[in-house]
């Protein structure tokens, strides 16, 4: 073979050689990107193996994680899918603990009992998937402050017996601008099956009645669902809560000012007379229906405290033990027990600042007095109807007396 031949041959498998390493290189990479490199595929190997590992459990907590103005009713939860919890803990900022209760099926958690307002609160969570595998979960949030929430003071207390004078009567501690909202979370029903109907006196004070005083024996239901309701801009409701009072016997009675004489009455039959005396010529009783709306055994009464002062601008009167006090107005109207009058001004005089006064002892401590007794019969929410004294009726909002309202008023008063 001559030099030539000899070379144009190692020319040719030189670069088949040559098309052949580049190929096996072509081939090389393509299966270091499906894999099949040495470094690649032990990465990928790693994250298939740690995917394997990783729980299938997923938390999770409600408010979400940095949120604010939360509800302290209901807002707080935890749950899972794909698993079971197998702990949760609920601390304020302060490491306070919160009590919860987890489900039946251990699938969700909740607080036992109401949040505070203005708190932050932090929520660990832990759970299980069904290879036993354990997820976290971690958040905390700040319930609403009260500065932009609102809450309702209410009458009568839960499981009260009242009288059937006792109106349903709500004093909110911001103003309420957005009434209609405001009233459509609040529901009132009775078991006696009368028509309930809501009246704003202003802008912070809501009561509900019926037409005529509720039915003797009958339940009175308060529903309050206010949770998130905006009253006004920017302010909410956090109540949620249902309340229930028992309508007690029938019992209202009637003072009347010129015989200066009482009776009580239960369902409609005299039960009861008693001597009494009125408000003086001077300071004439108000007129109208009154309802009790508070019972002291023994209070101070200053007439400072209601305008009556003398020169000094001292009260005209100060006793600071008056026995047997039952509130009729919040401007100071009370029926109460006298032992400083003379037994003979009792059915005969009006000599007092405009409280109806019964014959009483020093100290409340004799039952046998016609103070004592009617404090002993009465409730909170009897109705007193006072009459004959020549002086004006006493305002719906002065007091629990919107019953001086007629029906037609009262109901004009709704926002709804």
């Amino acid at each position: 073979m001559t030099d030539s031949k000899r070379r144009r041959r190692l020319t040719a498998a030189s670069a088949l050689l040559g098309g052949v390493l580049v190929l096996t290189a072509c081939s090389g990479g393509d299966a270091d990107a499906t894999g099949g490199g040495n470094g690649d595929t032990s990465q990928a190997k790693v994250d298939e193996a740690a995917a394997k590992k990783s729980s299938e459990a997923q938390i999770a907590i409600t408010p979400k994680d940095g949120s604010n103005n939360a509800s302290i009713n209901n807002s707080a939860a935890v749950a899972v899918s794909k698993g079971t919890l197998t702990g949760v803990t609920m601390t304020t900022q302060d490491g306070k603990s919160v009590a919860g209760q987890l489900s039946a099926d251990k699938k969700s958690w909740k607080p036992t009992g109401q949040l505070e307002r203005s708190t932050t609160y932090k929520v660990a969570a832990e759970a299980k998937d069904s290879e036993g595998r354990i997820a976290h979960e971690n958040a905390s949030f700040t319930t609403v402050s009260p500065t932009n929430s609102f809450i309702g003071t209410f009458n009568p207390d839960n499981g009260a017996t009242v009288g059937v004078g006792m109106p349903v009567s709500i004093n909110f501690d911001k103003a309420i601008t957005n009434k209609a909202a405001v009233q459509k979370g609040i529901t009132v029903s009775t078991s006696g099956g009368q028509e309930v109907a809501c009246h704003w006196f202003n802008a912070n004070r809501m009561d509900c009645r019926p037409e005529e005083y509720w039915k003797e024996g009958s339940t009175v239901t308060l529903k309050l669902a206010l949770d998130g309701v905006e009253g006004a801009s920017g302010v909410y409701g956090v109540q949620q809560k249902t309340v229930t009072f028992r309508i007690g016997r029938n019992q209202v009675t009637y003072v009347d000012a010129q015989t200066k004489q009482m009776k009580i009455t239960q369902d409609g039959k005299v039960v009861k007379t008693i001597p009494i005396s009125a408000g003086s010529p001077d300071n004439k009783t108000y007129e109208g229906q009154m309802v009790i709306s508070e019972k002291f055994k023994e209070t101070r009464m200053n007439g400072a405290t209601v305008g009556f002062t003398d020169d000094d601008g001292k009260g005209e009167y100060d006793i600071k033990d008056v026995p047997h006090a039952m509130r009729l107005t919040t401007s100071g109207t009370f029926i109460h027990g006298n032992y400083w009058g003379a037994p003979s001004v009792f059915g005969n005089v009006n000599t007092s600042h405009g409280c109806v006064g019964l014959q009483d002892k020093k100290g409340a401590g004799d039952a046998s007095t016609p103070a004592a007794w009617f404090y002993n019969n009465s409730l909170i929410g009897d109705v007193v109807v006072v009459q004959h004294t020549g002086d004006k009726t006493v305002a719906p909002d002065n007091g629990l007396n919107g019953w001086n309202m007629d029906w037609a008023q009262w109901k004009a008063g709704s926002a709804v």
